[in-house]
């Protein structure tokens, strides 16, 4: 009658071992190099919607984002410990794009304010938030006669300044007739002389600025 053959207890030199044991140590490994890599990666800040100069900047505009930045990490706004307080917007940063920390600064750097203008419904109706615009005035003639208005100019007044707010069919910003409200971001040297054009009637005319790509903005 046969005999069954004993299991025998596997060696060292068994191929099944070793093939069993590279295959764990390179799982082992591979999952190592993973988490090695999942560790280089820092929590910045990024924009969650379009940032424009001046503006007071807080938690509420930003959203965390864990990346991979290497040797730049030191050039963005770290979200490790939070935004510190009275923070600000220095210059124009789209939504989405991590913020530099060259972008924002204290009340002390700003040199812009939101000037509000009244502009064509229709040419308002094209502009967003951070949108970069030339504004123009012509300036009423005064040597205009038959008693009708007319308008010298155009002169450029402001050039590539960011919209901070555009009034909605409701009549936010003080819309009125067929204009509509906006708000830009222009330079507080500048901010004077606008208002005193305005006062005097001058027309206002703003031309959003093309970017190299074609877009607007």
């Amino acid at each position: 009658m046969p005999t069954a053959n004993r299991l025998r207890k596997p060696g060292w030199r068994d191929t099944r071992l070793l093939i069993g044991l590279v295959l764990v140590l390179a799982s082992v490994a591979m999952g190592s190099y993973v988490v090695s890599r999942a560790d280089d990666r820092v929590p910045v800040f990024a924009a969650g919607k379009p940032l424009v100069p001046g503006q007071p900047l807080s938690e509420d505009d930003l959203v965390r984002v864990d990346v991979q930045l290497g040797s730049q990490d030191a050039r963005y706004v770290s979200a490790t410990s939070g935004l510190p307080a009275d923070r600000f917007v220095l210059r124009e940063v789209p939504a989405g794009e991590l913020v530099p920390l060259s972008a924002v600064g204290g009340r002390d750097q700003v040199d812009v304010q939101p000037l509000t203008l009244s502009v064509d419904a229709g040419s308002a109706a094209t502009l967003r938030v951070g949108t970069r615009v030339d504004v123009y005035v012509n300036p009423v003639d005064r040597g205009s006669s038959g008693g009708t208005r007319s308008y010298r100019g155009p002169e450029l007044a402001l050039s590539g300044v960011s919209v901070a707010g555009v009034a909605d069919s409701s009549g936010s910003l003080g819309s009125s007739g067929g204009d509509r409200a906006i708000q830009v971001m222009a330079p507080t040297d500048r901010i004077k002389g606008i208002i005193g054009d305005v006062d005097a009637g001058a027309r206002i005319t703003v031309v959003p600025v093309v970017s190299a790509d074609g877009k607007a903005g």
